[in-house]
């Protein structure tokens, strides 16, 4: 029997919190790591990145209600939030907005591209497709993934080395 598919839980977990906002705990430790690193890598100040950290958390929560599932990560709606509260802060601050510096592109054309490429992890095999989520959005050890896809260190590599092939292959059949 194969597990769940990462999204499908992933949608499962945002739709319990959405009914019952206590669950939202759940949500909070899948991401809240990626999301202080995403904040502290901009504003290179601790302490700033753990306010704003638990301003997106907060903005998330009370928000959670209209979030709507696309098939992206939720983490990718966290990082939208946490990218206009550094931006906020910085416009109160008096301080000029680095464009190149937010990184996760916040508007029509960023969420496409967003959009164009999970479908293409979404095209992969299923081994490959886990492999590229559980590396590149969970942020996971080549020998995390290994452990719980009771493979070796060699096979996951293996697969991450074709899935990357494949999406190169398909991002330049996309863009010319």
């Amino acid at each position: 029997m194969r597990a769940l598919h990462y999204e499908s839980d992933e949608q499962l977990l945002i739709e319990a919190a959405q009914r019952d906002p206590s669950r939202f705990g759940e949500l909070y430790e899948a991401n809240f790591e990626k999301v202080y690193a995403f904040i502290v890598r901009r504003v290179r100040d601790r302490d700033v990145a753990q306010d704003l950290t638990a301003e997106v958390f907060h903005q998330a929560l009370a928000n959670l209600r209209r979030f709507e599932w696309r098939g992206l990560p939720f983490c990718a709606w966290l990082y939208r939030i946490a990218a206009n509260a550094i931006t906020d802060r910085w416009k109160r601050e008096g301080k000029e907005v680095p464009a190149d510096d937010l990184e996760e592109p916040s508007g029509e054309d960023g969420t496409e591209q967003r959009a164009i490429l999970f479908q293409m992890v979404d095209s992969l095999p299923d081994d490959q497709r886990l492999v590229i989520i559980r590396r590149f959005v969970d942020q996971r050890s080549i020998r995390d993934i290994a452990l719980e896809l009771h493979r070796s260190e060699g096979a996951i590599k293996q697969l991450q080395f074709r899935a990357l092939q494949t999406l190169r292959t398909l991002v330049r059949s996309t863009h010319g």
